[in-house]
């Protein structure tokens, strides 16, 4: 009788030697299904949050900062601990530690249905960050050990169809749920979704790992968590705090410090956690140093844009959680036929027409004005952005894994994760300090031109005019100078984006040497 807890493909990877195990193609559609949506719980988790803070104010009694440490907690724990995950999953077997990534992400769900304080809540949405910084890295090393590299590519286009689904998801779903029946339900949600997640590892996933690590880098691990953790805490605090405080320069410089020390550590040890001749692979610094510029233009870009048009166009959160819904559907239906183009053509043309596509759209961002329709103004930018996009992401994450041996598929996986989160930490503390700085410089331009005797008490915030505001038709004029001067700055700095676009797109054909599939 067959057990459920048999490994599909070990005798055939123990009788060859090897620490990966490509299934038979029966298989590969349950390990597709359980990485993907195991995946898919953590994207959701990290979007679905966002637009239940008002509901968990009032329950929780939650200040302001409280808040904010609810979603970032999460997003802190995911980001300094992917690398740990990574290197784990290549050490101890990749199956395993996706196991217990789902595990303790579904534990720490349970836990913040049932916290009853900000402070229990922050606490388990840290757990959640931890148990997702395991999974994620493994479910695309699962893949890339799974299947044949001739098949990894439309595998990962599929994966990367459903998360694109589940990001578009998480904010309806979760809104849904908490107006509807009652908050926990968007944690709780996740438990039976974990229960099919480890029965189909358990009984379809085959273990895979690097047969030629034996130990894990202790000493590498602890520099590496320490310092990403340090460096993006300055990078979450930059947020409200700003550059200059004395708590995000110093966070910011132990971060350098403690991630220098890493580097060097990694030089003379016998078996590091990330060894240094990985980045000796062009594709592989490539296509990594292309994720963090253009990543760094996406994230600002999603970031800015609900502010356009919540504040100046008037829109509800629902509506403005919508506008985006264009990019995934296109990202969902057309990421598969992106993953047979790379299996058939390669990446390097589609790493270059793909952000090219995605420049074109940042600069249509930039032109229209305050009037008009969603359908007339950012729907076209979402289209092109989103083609340009989906050129991108499939060929991206099957050339990371298709750059190095695949015994460090995993490591792999977790280095291009930092790279992608950093980026967009580090772009929006940078980019929103700059819109910030050169909105309230165009407002208070736009401010002088007006009978007002004193504007020196009326600053912007993102759209948003901290100060009183006169009634009647002086209002509405600073109101529309607001405007003005926020829709300035939006377009000047994707304007920007478009150039970061076109700089990742040249990286990329200058970088990246072979076809996915061909070895080194």
């Amino acid at each position: 009788m067959a057990s459920i807890y048999n490994d599909p493909c070990q005798r055939s990877s123990i009788r060859a030697g090897q620490g990966n195990a490509v299934c038979p193609e029966r298989d590969g559609p349950w390990v597709l299904a359980a990485t993907a949506l195991a995946s898919s719980m953590v994207m959701i988790d990290g979007t679905a949050v966002n637009v239940i803070l008002p509901i968990l104010q009032n329950r929780l009694a939650a200040s302001a900062t409280e808040l904010q440490w609810i979603v970032e907690s999460y997003a802190l724990f995911l980001a300094a601990f992917l690398l740990l995950g990574g290197a784990l999953g290549d050490t101890l077997g990749r199956r395993r530690i996706f196991l217990i990534g789902v595990v303790v992400f579904a534990l720490a769900s349970l836990f913040c249905g049932l916290s009853r304080s900000p402070e229990e809540l922050i606490i388990a949405r840290a757990f959640q960050g931890f148990g997702g910084a395991l999974l994620v890295p493994n479910s695309l090393a699962i893949l890339g050990a799974s299947f044949s590299r001739e098949r990894r590519g439309r595998a990962i286009g599929i994966w990367s169809a459903t998360t694109a689904l589940s990001i578009a998801a998480g904010p309806v779903l979760g809104a849904w749920l908490a107006e509807q029946f009652a908050w926990p339900l968007v944690f709780y949600i996740n438990l039976p979704v974990a229960a099919v997640v480890v029965w189909l590892a358990l009984k379809h996933v085959p273990e895979s790992r690097n047969p030629d690590k034996a130990r894990l880098d202790y000493v590498g691990t602890a520099l590496s968590t320490l310092g990403l953790g340090a460096l993006i805490f300055g990078l979450i605090e930059a947020g409200h705090l700003g550059l200059s405080h004395p708590l995000v320069i110093g966070s910011m410089m132990a971060g350098v410090i403690l991630l220098a020390l890493f580097v060097v550590s990694q030089r003379w040890l016998q078996q590091p956690l990330v060894p240094l001749d990985l980045f000796t692979s062009r594709n592989f610094s490539g296509v990594n140093i292309m994720t963090l510029v253009l990543y760094s233009a996406l994230s600002a870009s999603m970031f800015l844009f609900p502010f356009n048009l919540i504040q100046v166009r008037g829109y509800g959160a629902t509506e403005a959680a919508a506008a985006y819904i264009p990019f995934v559907l296109i990202m969902a239906l057309f990421s598969p036929l992106t993953g047979r183009l790379v299996d058939q053509y390669g990446a390097r043309m589609l790493l270059t027409i793909g952000p090219t596509i995605t420049a074109v759209g940042f600069a249509l961002y930039a032109l229209p004005g305050p009037e008009g329709s969603y359908w007339t103004t950012y729907f076209p930018a979402i289209v092109v952005q989103s083609i340009g996009m989906v050129l991108t992401v499939t060929p991206l994450t099957t050339t990371v894994m298709a750059a190095v041996p695949d015994s460090q598929m995993g490591l792999a996986s977790g280095i291009n994760n930092v790279a992608s989160r950093a980026a967009g930490l580090i772009a929006i503390a940078l980019f929103g300090l700059i819109f910030l700085q050169f909105s309230n410089y165009v407002f208070q331009q736009e401010l002088n031109a007006l009978p007002i005797a004193d504007v020196s008490d009326l600053t912007m915030q993102f759209g948003r005019i901290d100060g009183p505001l006169p009634t009647g038709d002086l209002g509405l004029a600073i109101q529309a100078a607001a405007d003005r001067a926020f829709l300035d700055a939006f377009g000047r700095l994707h304007v920007t984006f478009a150039g970061m676009a076109l700089a990742s797109a040249a990286i990329a054909w200058f970088s990246i040497e072979k076809v996915v599939g061909e070895t080194d």
